[in-house]
């Protein structure tokens, strides 16, 4: 039985973001840039009620913003183990969690409380579901068949849409094997780069693949920056609510409006860690 575990993530604004789900969650040592750590962690339904009761830190705006999910995927959980688990991030804190067999998506702080009230929320479920169905039919492709003998391989994933002080929205992903990153995709320019020997495989079943590459495009300067765009709104409504009169807003203010006036070409470095069992 192979167990994989996918997280979509991606250029982060904060550079020391870490995350941990799941009952027994340690703290987690910084590892090397591009590295993952590994960690053990229960499996089950529990994961949503614990999200929500963990602390987030206060939100900051800075010049440059990032959006970006993190999906763990298991083909073939035990009984009462969820096969995917997604959780949303921005500018490294968490708002949102979904499973992917799920019809909603609950808020995990105070942000997603906020964004929860705009008309993105809801238009979130059925591409995340589609994201993790896609990403788990990928496996078979991916997977070396002469390890499977020596025990599960775990695959991590990360995409994220980054949007710069200018309002120019990139994307791009990170693949990996056991906690070692090995393949990036940019979605810009669709250029394929091996940091690692186990991740030829992955590029060569991916780079030729025009339904592959297309799907990972669209999410990351698609999806993800039709979001991040209609956030930023609700982001500069929270700005200014809470500014004091006397005090101008800050640059932040005018990103939604820079964004929107960008057109859409279709043309990730982050760090966190995952518990894994």
């Amino acid at each position: 039985m192979s167990r994989v575990e996918i997280m979509l993530c991606g250029f982060s604004a904060c550079s020391a973001c870490r995350w941990c789900w799941g009952p027994g969650c340690l703290p987690a040592l910084p590892t090397q840039p591009g590295s993952f750590t590994l960690l053990s962690h229960k499996w089950g339904e529990e994961v949503m009620g614990l999200l929500q009761n963990l602390p987030s830190p206060a939100f900051s705006f800075t010049d440059t913003h990032s959006l970006f999910y993190n999906f763990t995927v298991d083909p073939h959980p035990s009984p009462g183990e969820l096969w995917c688990v997604v959780q949303g991030q921005v500018d490294g804190n968490f708002f949102l969690s979904y499973h992917c067999g799920g019809t909603k998506i609950q808020s995990t702080s105070p942000l997603g409380e906020e964004m929860k009230t705009t008309n993105t929320w809801e238009t979130q479920t059925e591409p995340l579901r589609n994201i993790g169905d896609f990403l788990k039919g990928q496996l078979p492709d991916i997977i070396p068949e002469k390890h499977t003998a020596r025990g599960p391989l775990t695959l991590q994933a990360r995409m994220t849409c980054h949007c710069e002080e200018d309002g120019h929205i990139s994307g791009s992903w990170q693949f990996g094997f056991n906690g070692e990153m090995c393949l990036r995709f940019d979605s810009e320019n669709g250029h394929w780069t091996i940091d690692h020997s186990r991740g030829r495989q992955i590029k060569e079943k991916w780079e030729n693949d025009r339904a592959v590459t297309d799907f990972f495009k669209k999410v990351s300067m698609g999806d993800c920056r039709a979001w991040l765009q209609d956030f930023m709104v609700c982001w500069e409504k929270m700005l200014k609510t809470s500014a004091s009169p006397t005090t101008g807003p800050p640059t932040v203010q005018s990103m939604a409006t820079a964004i929107k006036s960008k057109s859409w070409i279709l043309p990730m470095v982050l760090t966190s860690f995952i518990i894994f069992s």
